[in-house]
């Protein structure tokens, strides 16, 4: 990603319309502490049977779990296993048209595990090769001109057998359409707004490349031969390449920490790049926004989905600005994202005017009652009108940034009034903390915490420490 810092979108009124090969995905969990006496293979004991929808379903869960809408159309049989797919979607908002077929199972694919390892993996499908696509594509033709965007999720099972009609349908309603593609036949996915094979996938189509230049222009070929208005390069662990239509190649770097499961991180992929679409922001950003969601799904166990909460956090991390100094509505949202992480807050308040030893070991305290630290700093008019005139010593600015500096404090933010307690009512902390001889009862905002279940507590400053002294003594001096 370029300079440009990453944005999170609000996706309350995008809709992304997925259209392609839905599958359950069942798991048997239990312990392996022996081997079968009738072959050389371990006994599992069968304690825990999880279901999860695989394919363009997994797709459409990813979208919903950012808050967008998403309409799901495929192909499924006439069984218990289609009707636990779409209680499943149906159940996280995911608005299901599914064209069930009799005489063929809908496809599932069975995972044995054992201590979160696949022991085995059992299909049951026979792919729907001779249906009859006429259907399917009034399906797709009553549902198109409801969407923002439109997801073609192809994993080879033949749902999308007549995907070069709908694509030319969808273009020609202006939608934007994206592709996961299958097998080595592109030419079926011309005049798409954007395809996300990944590198392995790519490679089967243009042959190997030996270096980033060389997968540049044999991409750039492609997106042309294609008509593609963009070509996005999913290649695991370096990231991604997105090749647009008259701009220079972009290379994200890969955001993992730790991989544990790859299971899927196709899906998140063009899921988050198709909400964000939706949602209105631009390719470049998008595409970031998605490789910090593969990153993050990738640190999990089987098909998942990525949360807003995730995401912020992600975007968070990743840019430092975003760490420390906020405005009031930043701060809300960071700490939301933080509780949902179980994450216990605390949260102090003050002046700060010259930050001296007593300051440091008292929010180093504070910060040792919990997770996140919050440091609420008077502005430089309530600080003349509490403290008299030359002060503050320091500018609100100056303050705010030693503040942030400090290893022990999270998030700094400045308040107007005489006292923090709108503020600390509206943040309603864990603990709320205060240095000096104050009582519980009288400390601002201390009820609110208090009601909300959090507690109030009091800390010792440093004796011959403080503010007013310094002040004082460089005076004397």
């Amino acid at each position: 990603m370029p300079e440009e810092k990453i944005q999170l979108a609000n996706f309350d009124d995008a809709h992304v319309l997925v259209v392609g090969d839905v599958m359950l995905d069942r798991y048997w969990h239990g312990p392996t502490s022996r081997i079968s006496p009738e072959a050389p293979v371990p006994v599992l004991k069968v304690e825990d049977v999880e279901e999860r929808a695989g394919g363009a379903g997994n797709v459409a869960l990813n979208i919903v779990a950012l808050g967008a809408r998403c309409s799901l159309l495929g192909l499924t049989g006439e069984d218990d296993a289609a009707d636990a797919l779409e209680k499943q979607l149906s159940a996280s908002g995911v608005r299901c048209f599914f064209q069930r077929l009799p005489d063929v199972p809908t496809i599932t694919k069975l995972r044995v595990m054992s201590r979160n390892q696949q022991l085995i993996r059992l299909d049951f499908e026979e792919g729907f090769s001779g249906y009859d696509a006429g259907g399917f594509q009034a399906l797709f033709s009553r549902h198109l001109n409801d969407a923002d965007v439109i997801v073609f999720s192809d994993y080879g099972k033949d749902t999308l057998k007549d995907i070069s009609a709908m694509i030319r349908q969808a273009r020609e309603a202006g939608k934007i359409v994206l592709v996961d593609p299958k097998g080595d036949d592109y030419s079926i996915y011309a005049n798409a707004t954007l395809i996300t094979p990944n590198l392995s996938e790519f490679e089967s189509v243009v042959g190997h490349c030996a270096s980033d230049s060389e997968l540049v222009s044999r991409g750039e070929a492609l997106r042309q031969q294609l008509d593609l208005q963009s070509l996005l390069i999913t290649r695991s662990d370096r990231g991604m390449t997105l090749l647009q239509q008259g701009q220079a190649a972009e290379h994200l770097t890969a955001q993992a920490r730790e991989v544990y499961d790859v299971t899927g991180a196709g899906d998140t992929v063009i899921s988050v790049l198709a909400a964000c679409l939706a949602a209105g922001q631009d390719t470049l950003q998008a595409t970031a926004v998605s490789n910090l969601a593969s990153g993050i799904v990738v640190g999990k166990s089987g098909t998942a989905t990525v949360s807003v909460t995730e995401l912020r956090r992600a975007i968070r991390e990743q840019d430092e600005t975003q760490r420390g100094i906020m405005d009031e509505d930043e701060l809300l949202i960071a700490l939301q994202d933080a509780r949902a992480h179980g994450e216990r807050i605390i949260m102090t308040n003050g002046c700060f005017d010259i930050l001296h030893h007593g300051h440091v070991s008292y929010l180093e305290q504070a910060r040792s009652l919990g997770d996140r630290l919050v440091v609420a700093v008077n502005d430089d008019a309530s600080v003349a009108r509490l403290k008299g005139n030359g002060r503050p010593i320091n500018s609100l600015e100056h303050r705010l940034h030693v503040l942030s500096g400090l290893q022990c404090v999270d998030w700094v933010v400045a308040f107007t009034e005489d006292t923090p307690e709108r503020l600390i009512c509206r943040c309603l902390p864990d603990v709320l903390v205060k240095g000096g001889d104050y009582r519980p009862e009288d400390i601002a905002g201390g009820q609110c915490v208090k009601d909300n279940g959090g507690e109030v507590t009091v800390l010792e400053y440093i004796e011959g420490h403080s503010t007013t002294d310094i002040i004082e003594n460089l005076k004397a001096t």
